[in-house]
């Protein structure tokens, strides 16, 4: 019989034990592939259903948007010689009721053809053409029910929008393309194009975006459209979406969450291989005795080695097997409990790729810790292993072995940086955990040498229970180890949150303006700044042109071609806000290049955003092609700017030198603070003299983005309890590997006359040891990690919780005193009599 055959053979015998040993080891490997697997199913379901419904989710098959313009008769012809097109406008506007309710609306107007694909959903049901009809002095329109709650109307009531009144013919239930819209600022309405002509806002330079969705053929391929687009209309300036992405911020954002998760999930089974190791080593120190046995009859190395990797890694493939059928119920779970509350379509199905994906990496997880305890086992000879519980040897196995478990873990790192759209940040996550691991055993192993060194305690409580923590074989290590990785995320995570919510409601409230005023008209410049000057209380006033534009080119090379990092590929994806100005504004920092003079009417230069400039590898000198209202613009970088974005206030990417950019039909954006006192009245005296001015309150949207952040933390912070899960499973593994020393321990301390509460005392002294110390290395490790990010990723100060310090030091000191007093139980109940009878 060959060793392979023969081990097998071993292990299978072995296996019929059951899981005893490796109840912690499997649990801990279920726990991290089911959630591994759940996290990953649900982000596919979610893609899944937006790639399914990219041509309702997008309104077509295509979809071709401008800024500022309408198409071209020529441009409307080539749209439509391509199959059947729809045409929507959509703008943000005011929205006016009786008694002086008024609120910002995201209005879009559609024609006869809307929807191409899909139905928008109506209550009551009605087709959508007579719930937008208009007579000679009144029109309909269909809103969202939070906007008839915000105005105090109700449906059939009136409401006006513009210079035109409507009747809310219907609420609008289900609008079939609102995902493809991006982030709104307000309630959504619908109404016709004849409509929006009546309202007046639909003036030259407004901030429009008037897109044409187009139904293709069976046929047609989108790839031969866009190839045509650029050749016949190279410079229109044209967006071309297609069904394959009809929500691409959307579906940036599940995949980079799902990684997150997944990362935190590896993190879990990074604790949970803890507990592998853990287990294993117990394992081999009850099975001691069979291995120095089977040595002692001729048994090689190789043999021994093969028998018990074999065994535990076939436990481990049915606890990855288990975590994989845990891992795919959980999206129909999700479905079944919270399945009106997802705002994006999903496919929930089985995906074979996550679980896939979810049963390597517990299978690389576990034989990346159970190799070296294996190999630490293969080496030491028959007579040390009998010793080895009270003089562990100091065998460490052959390199060959060590590569293997040190390639698995390369193998996990290489595969979760394979899934990462952000491998910078992957990476950097991964080794921030190892990092973590490390520190947290040295800090272990410290603590032990430490408090062997330690004066002997004068009581018999605190004595024993240090002793208890650093004889051989006490798992205050692993403890320490796994519970403290587990809670190291949990204060980096509540950290960072703190931090954004303090930016969100502290900081940024304190510099950001007041108000946000959007397209107001050259016309109405001048008035507009007498109206916002009658408040004593505005300050910090600024009115800047403003129109949209998109970069087209670096330096001769098109943007979509060109080498730019990720944290700055935003910038080209889209059109971007451009003012102007001849004098250097006040607040401009520059930090390379001189600014125009004043008076500068020679070729366009441009001062752009010197972190994106860096990004994009461009400097002082370079060119940029800039598309402006379908025109190509050649400008020259005179300067960089230091561009603060936090603040909250008017931060414009590119300013550009008057001369010609000025020449284009354009509107203007304000902003301004005001004393709380005086809100209100400046909000209704703009909003009651200029109807074509957006008024955005910014407090509305800092609690908009608020709850949104407030709703991603909660979702992270369940998500690293997985990790503390793990870690309290790996603690009470822990506690039952020592389960055998606890129970000899207990029974001779009775006989000498101690009580069951003196030895409680004793346990609950080292546990509650043990979880402090975790908690204080934990939140160390997790406030060293809070700050990296919040200084390096978001270049902001960390802001302080307390919350953070209790939750983390009280909770690991909390947990290990509970399961450790829990787990040890038997040993306190035990009586002597029996132990000392049957040994």
């Amino acid at each position: 019989m060959n060793s392979l055959a023969l081990a097998w053979t071993l292990a299978r015998r072995e296996l019929r034990s059951g899981l005893s040993g490796f109840r912690i080891f499997f649990a801990c490997l279920v726990l991290g592939v089911a959630a591994i697997a759940g996290v990953d199913s649900i982000a596919d379901a979610l893609l899944a259903g937006l790639a399914e419904n990219g041509r309702v989710l997008l309104g077509g098959d295509v979809a071709v948007e401008l800024v500022h313009r309408p198409m071209t008769k020529a441009e409307h012809d080539f749209v439509a010689a391509h199959g059947a097109i729809s045409n929507t406008i959509s703008m943000r506007a005011m929205a006016y009721a009786g008694g002086g309710a008024r609120t910002l609306i995201e209005l879009k107007a559609v024609d006869k053809s809307y929807p191409l694909y899909g139905r928008a959903g109506l209550s009551p049901a009605m087709d959508l053409r007579s719930a937008l009809a208009c007579s000679s002095d009144m029109c309909n329109a269909v809103v969202e029910q939070s906007l008839l709650d915000r105005l105090r109307v109700a449906r059939g009531g009136t409401l006006r929008i513009g210079n035109q009144a409507f009747r809310v013919s219907a609420v609008l239930t289900d609008e079939p393309d609102r995902l493809s819209g991006g982030f709104s600022l307000g309630p959504h309405a619908i109404v016709s194009t004849a409509a929006l002509v009546r309202t007046g806002l639909v003036t030259t330079g407004s901030l429009i975006d008037y897109t044409t969705h187009v139904k293709l053929p069976a046929n047609a391929s989108i790839a031969a459209f866009r190839r045509d687009a650029r050749a016949q209309f190279p410079d229109a300036g044209w967006q071309i979406h297609d069904r394959d992405h009809a929500a691409q911020g959307t579906d940036r954002f599940i995949r980079q969450v799902s990684v997150f998760l997944t990362l935190v999930g590896l993190t879990a089974l990074a604790v949970g291989g803890v507990g592998a190791g853990q287990a294993v080593r117990a394992f081999i120190d009850r099975k001691r005795e069979e291995i120095a046995t089977l040595k002692a009859l001729g048994a090689d190395g190789a043999l021994i080695f093969l028998t018990f990797f074999l065994q535990t890694m076939a436990i481990a493939a049915l606890a990855s097997m288990l975590g994989l059928l845990l891992g795919a119920a959980i999206p129909f779970l999700v479905e079944r409990f919270y399945g009106a509350q997802i705002p994006v379509p999903a496919s929930f199905r089985i995906f074979p790729a996550p679980l896939v994906l979810a049963f390597v990496f517990g299978m690389l997880s576990a034989a990346a810790f159970a190799i070296p305890p294996l190999a630490r086992a293969r080496e030491i000879a028959p007579a040390g292993l009998f010793r080895d519980l009270v003089a562990r040897a100091r065998a460490r196995g052959h390199l060959p072995y060590l590569a293997a478990s040190a390639g698995a873990t390369l193998l996990i790192v290489a595969l979760a940086l394979a899934i990462s759209p952000q491998r910078s940040f992957s990476l950097w996550f991964l080794a921030g955990a190892a990092g973590g691991l490390i520190v947290l055993r040295l800090a272990a192993t410290g603590f032990r040498l430490l408090l062997r060194n330690l004066p002997m305690a004068s009581r018999p409580a605190p004595r024993l229970a240090i002793a208890n923590m650093t004889r051989p074989g006490a798992a205050t290590d692993s403890v320490i180890v796994a519970l403290g990785l587990g809670l190291s995320l949990l204060a980096a995570v509540t950290l960072i949150d703190r931090t954004i919510s303090a930016q969100v409601n502290g900081s940024l409230p304190g510099s950001a303006p007041t108000f946000f005023f959007v397209d107001i008209q050259p016309a109405d410049a001048a008035e507009f700044d007498r109206t916002i000057e009658r408040f004593a209380s505005a300050r910090d006033f600024k009115r800047n042109p403003m129109i949209r534009g998109r970069i087209t080119a670096l330096n001769g090379v098109p943007a979509a071609s060109a080498k730019v990092a990720s944290d700055s590929r935003w910038a080209l994806n889209g059109d971007r806000g451009i003012t102007y100005a001849g004098a250097k504004p006040n607040d401009a920092e520059l930090t390379a290049g001189r600014w125009w003079p004043a008076n500068y009417r020679g070729p366009t230069l441009a001062s752009f955003d010197s972190e994106l400039a860096q990004g994009m590898g461009l400097k002082v000198g370079d060119r940029l092609t800039l598309n402006v209202l379908g025109r190509e613009i050649e400008t020259r970088i005179a300067n960089l700017r230091d561009v603060d974005f936090r603040t909250g206030r008017q931060n414009f990417v590119l300013i550009l030198s008057p001369g010609l950019i000025d020449k284009a039909p354009h509107s203007y954006l304000a902003t301004v603070r005001v004393a709380p006192r005086d809100e209100d009245a400046l909000y209704r005296a703009v909003t009651d003299r200029f109807h074509s001015v957006s008024t955005i309150r910014v407090r509305d949207v800092i609690a908009q983005l608020d709850r949104f952040l407030g709703q991603l933390g909660f979702g992270v912070r369940a998500a690293s309890f997985v990790t503390i899960l793990a870690g309290l499973l790996v603690l009470a593994g822990a506690i039952a590997a020592g389960q055998r020393a606890r129970l000899y321990d207990s029974t001779i301390m009775k006989v000498i006359g101690a009580t069951r509460l003196q030895i409680a005392l004793v346990y609950g002294l080292e546990y509650a040891l043990i979880g402090a110390l975790t908690g204080v290395l934990a939140l160390g490790a997790g406030t060293a990690a809070a700050w990296l990010v919040a200084r390096r990723v978001f270049e902001v100060p960390l802001a302080f919780d307390w919350g953070a310090i209790l939750l983390t030091i009280m909770g690991g000191t909390a947990a290990t005193l509970l399961f450790g007093l829990l787990t040890t139980w038997t040993a306190l109940a035990a009586k002597p009599a029996g132990q000392l009878r049957n040994p």
